[in-house]
């Protein structure tokens, strides 16, 4: 091999890339009885290019993967396309071409971009969700679904954009206005389909005890997006009607302190309570008003209090008082039961409603050392204290006095006790055209009928074609019409494809064998290779995919196909990469381009510096010094090596006893390198420390010395550098591996062990505080106890002075780093 004088990146990394595909290097199949590790970054949506925050994410995946490999795992990493969606429609309308022809063109750059960056993925097992062979086994997921009564259809009120004419979530209502056009958002009523995720509420709620490597920000947020409540529903019977109106409330002790009853304005109730009523217009001009002021609120915005009374009242049936009904614009329909007891006194959004519409404010909870007065209160008073009015109850401790409210309620056939959850079912139905159709079809004499799975897949019309139609599919008349499987009449296929959420539900089971054609998922390789060892991805994913994720993983296993209950034992969340104050993003006009960087630098370059700027879970700075830095240090160790070639024709066994100073303390430190380098990985992945340790190890090396550094230590010095930075810049180190005469690849090299004894430094500094000014240092063995250290610091010259014969009220000893004497 022709050794060049110079890094010449580019040769070396076309030549390294080649290779791999060539021999298929990372190629992997499922080897029962042999330990495997799956290492799965969240795949991206082809939407024409990689961005920095990909070359970040990817890199550390890959890292992972290098040395898990290394390590004697089985190692699955595999790559893949989230394909489908509105953005890629819209795009392809703008452009004059099928949705399909824009996807896989972008699908074929993105791929050759990650090739560029040398990334280790099984490409054999890729896959896009928008192809037919993999969104019919997801159409096959939904049939067994329905038959098991996870999914429903109903009617419901959503947000819809007209413009881009679909259902937005929530969270894509931004100011009123949708999140891809700014066009203002209506509330539509619809029929939309549901999965039963809140079937799963309490498992996925209890199973995030499980989750002991995720990040505690993540499960905490899970925790409170599935918000448990417990509680009391109670029964309220309406005034003239055989009608009830149920309520959940967590403070049941409070229940004798109702003065109005709120509801919300989707309540179904609400049009029979004020049917033929004075308030009627009234009530449905709220409604109307208040509907629309919700689809323009923000998620977090605090809106004024608004209510109209119905004209209808209810019934407390713990005091059989008469209780006024309103409409009101802060009840949640999503949550409890979209009716509230109002209970002002202790509630803080009702009493400034009661305040507004001088609605009457009972105490019936007086805290302790307090007396409350209705009349001259400010602010509700939400804490527990002794029961006041509350008849039977009266003088009852507010905690002992729920459950106690609960239990009558509950013999006296009112009421019973409740759980509740936030978590509401998902919505899955969106009204467009790239996505998966949904398969089903409606026929006036047998209603909703499944399509057979041997009908399966429900193609995309048009989609094979560059210029094909793709219009909505309730559009699409040809498509629509169809005949019934079960009575063979005229019949309508259902027009509503999936939330592209649910391809990204099941994806990393598919990647087990992606090219299975007989079920969705093969159950044996599913069997080995689940759960995801390690998933890697942002965190604004929480409460949406990752969620999504649990649910269907739940779901595979009840439906046979999974055997475990979780899908991602370990989750590591990436920071952003920031630049100029802001996260990178064509809207700011701060994007950096890694293919300019690759060009100008090479990919390991680019991959060195996005694992060194920052810790991974950290927002990583933007620096093109950093980028130039990462290039000088790959050039100073390609010099290194290429400069001592001569050494790895000497033995690679070290004698211990033959070596001379510089040389123990080379090998020393190498040895300190390993352990410091492996400890950094395993314990929080923090390839910033690792490669520091490396580049101290580079620095020594590098350095004169007055006697010559043994040959052996030397090459075992170079083969340790070349080893520890494989897995962050492998073109780099697998060339300079071969140029050494290695004929075996480092991709296939062991990773090294540490001697334990050879790790330990001789000796180590000490620094001594009084009273916690430092005072003195000393160098002590590195494996001295602490008893030893006390005396010595005691002893020593400076200090002994300064305690001038008087003994220290207290000595701490900081285990191999400080001892601090307080006098």
């Amino acid at each position: 091999m022709q050794i060049n004088d110079k890094y010449d990146f580019k040769a070396i990394e076309q030549r390294w890339q080649q290779r791999w595909e060539q021999e298929t290097t990372n190629k992997v199949s499922h080897q029962p009885g042999r330990p495997k590790y799956y290492v799965l970054e969240m795949f991206p949506y082809p939407s024409g290019r990689i961005h920095m925050g990909h070359v970040r994410n990817y890199s550390i995946g890959d890292v992972i993967a290098r040395y898990k490999r290394m390590q004697g795992f089985n190692v699955l990493h595999p790559m893949g396309w989230d394909a489908f969606g509105l953005p890629a429609e819209n795009a392809a309308m703008k452009r004059g071409i099928h949705p399909a022809s824009w996807t896989y063109e972008n699908i074929d750059y993105m791929r050759g971009q990650l090739k560029a960056m040398g990334l280790s993925y099984d490409w054999d097992r890729e896959l896009a969700t928008c192809g037919p062979e993999y969104y019919r086994w997801e159409q096959q997921l939904f049939l067994k679904m329905l038959e098991r009564g996870l999914i429903y259809r109903k009617e419901t009120t959503v947000n819809w954009c007209d413009d881009c004419q679909t259902v937005l979530a929530r969270e894509q209502v931004i100011d009123g206005t949708c999140w891809r056009c700014d066009q203002p958002v209506l509330p539509k009523t619809m029929h939309g389909w549901f999965f039963k995720i809140t079937d799963y509420a309490e498992e996925l709620l209890a199973d995030l005890d499980k989750l002991g490597g995720w990040p505690e920000k993540v499960v905490t947020m899970q925790r409170n997006w599935i918000g448990k409540s417990t509680g009391l529903a109670c029964d309220f019977k309406v005034e003239g009607t055989d009608q009830t109106i149920t309520i959940f409330t967590t403070r049941p002790d409070t229940i004798f302190g109702v003065t109005f009853m709120s509801l919300a304005v989707e309540h179904p109730l609400l049009k029979t309570l004020t049917a033929g009523k004075s308030q009627e217009a009234q009530v449905r001009t709220f409604i109307e008003e208040t509907m629309v002021a919700k689809q323009r609120a923000s998620l977090d915005q605090e809106v004024e209090k608004r209510g109209v009374f119905t004209g209808s009242y209810c019934t407390n049936p713990f005091t059989g008082e008469r209780v006024p009904i309103y409409a009101a614009n802060f009840v949640l329909m999503e949550y409890g039961t979209g009716a509230v007891m109002a209970v002002p006194a202790h509630d803080q959004r009702d009493f400034e409603f009661a305040r507004k519409y001088d609605l009457p404010i009972r105490v019936v909870v007086q805290p302790e050392g307090d007396s409350l007065d209705p009349v001259t209160m400010t602010a509700a008073s939400e804490g527990p204290g002794m029961l006041v009015a509350s008849g039977a109850f009266t003088g009852m401790d507010s905690l002992s006095a729920q459950q106690a409210i609960i239990d009558h309620a509950h013999q006296a056939g009112f009421g019973r006790p409740h759980v509740t959850y936030r978590l509401r079912d998902w919505g899955i139905s969106r009204q467009r055209y790239w996505g998966a159709p949904i398969p089903v079809i409606h026929c006036d004499s047998c209603g909703i009928v499944p399509v057979p799975e041997s009908d399966l897949p429900i193609l995309l019309p048009g989609a094979g074609e560059p210029k094909g139609s793709h219009s909505p599919l309730h559009q699409q008349e040809a498509f629509i019409a169809t005949a019934c499987p079960r009575c063979g009449k005229p019949a309508r296929r259902e027009t509503d494809t999936l939330d592209t959420f649910v391809e990204s539900s099941w994806y990393f089971a598919r990647y087990t064998n992606p090219g299975l054609d007989t079920a969705p998922i093969d159950r044996e390789a599913a069997a080995y290779w689940l759960p995801v060892d390690q998933y890697i991805g942002g965190v604004e994913h929480a409460i949406l995919h990752l969620l999504y994720a649990r649910f269907f993983t739940k779901m595979l296993r009840d439906l046979g196909y999974l055997s475990v209950d979780e899908p991602f034992t370990n989750l590591l969340t990436q920071g952003m990469v920031i630049k100029d104050g802001a996260k990178m993003s064509k809207s700011k006009g701060n994007v950096v381009d890694p293919n300019e960087l690759i060009q100008q630098y090479g990919a390991d370059t680019v991959r060195l510096f996005s694992l060194f700027a920052a810790p991974p879970e950290r927002d990583l700075e933007w620096n093109a010094q950093g980028v130039e830095g990462a290039s000088r240090f790959l050039n100073r160790v390609y010099r290194l090596v290429v400069q001592n070639l001569s050494c790895f024709q000497q033995p690679a066994a070290v004698d211990l006893t033959a070596l001379n100073e510089p040389s123990r303390a080379l090998y020393r430190k190498t040895h300190q390198t390993i352990r410091r380098v492996t400890e950094s990985i395993e314990s929080n992945f923090h390839f910033n420390t690792a490669i520091s340790g490396v580049m101290e190890l580079v620095n020594l090396a590098t350095t004169q010395t007055d006697e010559p550094i043994d040959p052996a230590v030397q090459r075992e010095t170079l083969e340790t550098i070349l080893t520890l930075l494989f897995p962050m810049v492998p073109h780099f180190c697998e060339e300079l591996w071969a140029i050494s005469g290695h004929t075996r690849q480092l991709h296939h090299t062991s990773w090294p062990a540490f001697n334990i004894e050879a790790a330990k430094e001789d000796e180590i500094t000490i620094v001594v505080q009084v009273n916690g000014k430092v005072r003195a240092k000393l160098q002590v063995p590195a494996d001295i106890d602490d008893q030893t250290l006390r005396q010595q610091a005691l002893s020593e010259e400076k200090i002994a002075k300064l305690l001038d014969d008087k003994s220290p009220k207290k000595v701490i000893v900081v285990q191999k780093k400080l001892v601090n004497i307080v006098l």
